[in-house]
C-alpha cells in the first residue's frame, strides 16, 4: 500500500456523543485481502484543535512518515521506527501539519503492517 510512489491518506469522519458532533481520524488499507481501518489521535487532547486546522473543511489530508533510529546506550540496541503527521495545504501554499499516534496497540500493529506493503 505505501510504496513510495502512494500516498496514504488519514480521512475523517463524524460522530454524535452527548447531543455534540465530533470527528474521528482513520486510514483505510487493505492487509492480505482484509479491509481495515487504523484508528489515529492526536498526541495530546488539545491536539484535536490542531487537526481542526489541518483539515480545514477538507475530510482528507495526507500522512507523512518520518523514521527513526535510536541507540540505547546501555545495551548497543539500535531501535528503528516511524513518527506520522497528518499535512494539508492551502490555496496559497501554506503548510499546515500535526503530529499523530495510533489510538491502540493493535492500531500500531496494523499501521506498521500497511506501511510495510
Amino acid at each position: 500500500m505505501a510504496n513510495k510512489k502512494e500516498i496514504v491518506m488519514v480521512e475523517r469522519e463524524t460522530y454524535e456523543k452527548n447531543d455534540r458532533t465530533f470527528f474521528t481520524y482513520f486510514i483505510k488499507g487493505k492487509i492480505r485481502g482484509k479491509d481495515v481501518r487504523v484508528a489515529v489521535t492526536p498526541p495530546d487532547k488539545g491536539g484535536y484543535t490542531v487537526l481542526d486546522i489541518v483539515f480545514g473543511n477538507e475530510m482528507k489530508a495526507e500522512l507523512i512518515t518520518k523514521p527513526y533510529e535510536i541507540k540505547d546506550e546501555t545495551s548497543g540496541t539500535i531501535i528503528k521506527g516511524n513518527t506520522y503527521s497528518v499535512r494539508s495545504v492551502d490555496e496559497n501554499g501554506e503548510i499546515y501539519e500535526c503530529p499523530i499516534k495510533p489510538f491502540r496497540q493493535s492500531d500500531k500493529a496494523l499501521l506498521n503492517m500497511l506501511m510495510k506493503q
